[in-house]
């Protein structure tokens, strides 16, 4: 434990005392268990491209320190200072997102990163915690002050926000981004009718990204059946926990790394399957659990509409991320590249997390009042 006294008053001391310190503990356990199965996994990926088989272990490393002075630095701030740093983020991230569809590499189809000091950066991970403040921001300034379009500012950015996915195609992306929007403005007090509007909305957006995306196409036929088409990572995936059994067969000694392509990202809870068994992969599921639910607890605490959205949208982009990673991988939905959480490898992945946590604690810490959130 930190050796701070709770008389004394210095920034850290301050901070120390009143952040959440069981959420922090959950976050280091994530990383924990990303270093570790990215030690697993990685090296046999690393090998198979041609490359030093702990390049992505070092790179992962190198991205963990800036992924940790984040956490730390955004959850000392105040909850203004939350807003004005998301405010900063998501209009350099809506510049970024532009640039990518104009001067991003296309790989596998997409235009989604771009190459910064040979750095691959995907700024769609960076406006996700910056956009679930700022719309939580305009929801509740239009509810504590008459006669301001806060919620047409919000549609209107939510709006931008899709089609530059859209364009992109990230249609995984659009579709957290669309459910975070929608579980704030839900408990913003949208009315029923317009619940009924949006589910029918987002029906006939799914119904129009099948029939005219391919890739869409494919992913979803896959999955109803899984014979229609190539579906073998998802079926090595689940070779790999049938393989790993009760207790996983230990670190480093799982087979099925070797052979499945994105095992150190998109299927790297299979190789915790494997490696580490169902015990530890539900244990990585009641962390995430416990994350979500405790940060909705602590928001509560506040009485401020501001901190409760805001919260509403940093946990459900975080859980949600997580649900349709673990998801795909034991094939209960249509597989879809998303990273796990802290877990994954993937600089740009890792810092937008790193945010999404880091004002998540600012925004749960105890409190005399608000001071002008």
């Amino acid at each position: 434990m930190i050796g701070f006294s709770r008389t004394d008053t210095s920034v850290m001391a301050t901070w120390w005392w009143t952040v959440d310190r069981w959420s922090l503990a959950a976050v280091a356990t994530l990383m924990g268990f990303g270093v570790l199965l990215t030690l697993a996994a990685s090296p046999a990926v690393a090998e198979r491209i041609g490359y030093d088989s702990y390049y992505f272990v070092k790179r992962q490393l190198i991205y963990l320190g800036p992924a940790v002075g984040a956490v730390i630095a955004c959850s000392m701030i105040e909850p203004r200072g939350v807003r004005r740093l998301a405010v900063g983020l998501f209009l350099l991230s809506l510049i970024l997102m532009v640039l990518t569809l104009l001067i991003g590499p296309e790989i596998k189809g997409a235009h989604r990163w771009l190459t910064v000091a040979g750095l691959s950066l995907q700024p769609s991970e960076l406006i996700k915690p910056a956009f679930a403040v700022v719309i939580a921001w305009m929801m509740s300034t239009a509810k504590s002050e008459e006669g301001f379009p806060g919620l047409v500012i919000a549609f209107g950015l939510y709006g931008l926000v899709l089609l530059l996915l859209v364009l992109q195609p990230d249609m995984g992306m659009a579709a957290l981004i669309s459910f975070m929007f929608f579980a704030q403005f839900f408990i913003a007090g949208m009315p029923l009718y317009l619940l009924g509007i949006v589910v029918g909305l987002a029906a006939a957006g799914g119904v129009l990204a099948y029939t005219y995306l391919p890739h869409v196409t494919s992913r979803i036929d896959r999955f109803l059946d899984p014979a229609s088409g190539d579906s073998y990572q998802v079926a090595t995936g689940l070779e790999a926990f049938k393989n790993g059994g009760l207790l996983g067969r230990g670190p480093g000694e799982g087979t099925i790394k070797e052979v499945l392509p994105d095992a150190h990202s998109d299927f790297i809870f299979a190789v915790a399957g494997e490696e580490l068994g169902l015990l530890a992969c539900l244990v990585i599921v009641l962390v995430f659990a416990f994350i979500v639910l405790r940060g909705i607890a602590r928001s509560f605490e506040s009485q401020n509409l501001f901190v409760l959205l805001s919260v509403t949208g940093l946990v459900t982009q975080f859980g949600l991320q997580a649900i349709i990673h673990m998801a795909s991988t034991l094939s209960l939905m249509p597989t879809k590249g998303m990273t796990l959480p802290f877990i994954s490898y993937g600089g740009s992945s890792l810092f937008g997390i790193a945010i999404t946590m880091g004002m998540l604690l600012a925004l749960t810490r105890k409190r005399i009042g608000l001071g002008g959130a």
